[in-house]
């Protein structure tokens, strides 16, 4: 064995090092960045037992996770999401934009704009609901796609080959001859 294999000992460059030096690895079989590690190697050499870095992790909100954070405290949506429906927007989007409106205009306080907020959006949301007729409220699938099914049996059935043979096999059940899928042919010797 060239060397240990354990993390431990050594860093993966001084492992490849040490492979090339002893002749175990080839040149031509020496990876890609170890070139460009050997000159621009890193000041610190990344093992593992050199301490973490003690950098403060910096919290990351936006204006508008604040607000959706209190909607989903306090209510809880009761919709479902669609990642494929790029068209909608969801409940909590359409009460951030509704909030972020109010809140432009500048005429209320947090708590009023938040309430006001949530009442625009049921109104908002009960008219969409009028305004959905049945067929509209299904997801839109095109004529193809509906009766894609069908379509499949049907080609199924019309590409299916007649084949006759000299001594027919005697009928076992049955056969039903409305659909195309031939029984006695499934279970030949």
């Amino acid at each position: 064995m060239a060397q240990s294999r354990l993390e431990k000992i050594g860093t993966i460059f001084t492992r490849v090092q040490g492979l090339l030096r002893g002749g175990a690895m080839k040149t031509e079989d020496k990876p890609i960045w170890f070139d460009v590690y050997a000159a621009f190697s890193p000041k610190l050499e990344p093992r593992f037992d050199r301490p973490a870095p003690e950098i403060p992790v910096r919290h990351i909100f936006y204006a508008e996770d604040v607000v959706r954070a209190k909607l989903h405290k306090q209510n809880k949506p009761q919709e479902t999401i669609s990642l494929f429906d790029h068209r909608r927007s969801t409940q909590s989007q359409q009460f951030v934009q509704i909030y972020q409106d109010l809140k432009a205009q500048g005429a209320l306080d947090e708590q009023k704009i938040y309430e006001t907020a949530l009442d625009l959006l049921a109104e908002q949301r009960q008219q969409s609901r009028l305004e959905a007729t049945p067929e509209q409220s299904l997801p839109e699938l095109d004529a193809e796609s509906k009766s894609q099914l069908l379509s499949d049996f049907k080609e199924a059935v019309g590409s299916q080959p007649t084949t006759s043979s000299s001594s027919p096999a005697p009928p076992k059940a049955k056969k039903d001859t409305s659909v195309g899928i031939n029984i006695d042919s499934l279970f030949k010797d």
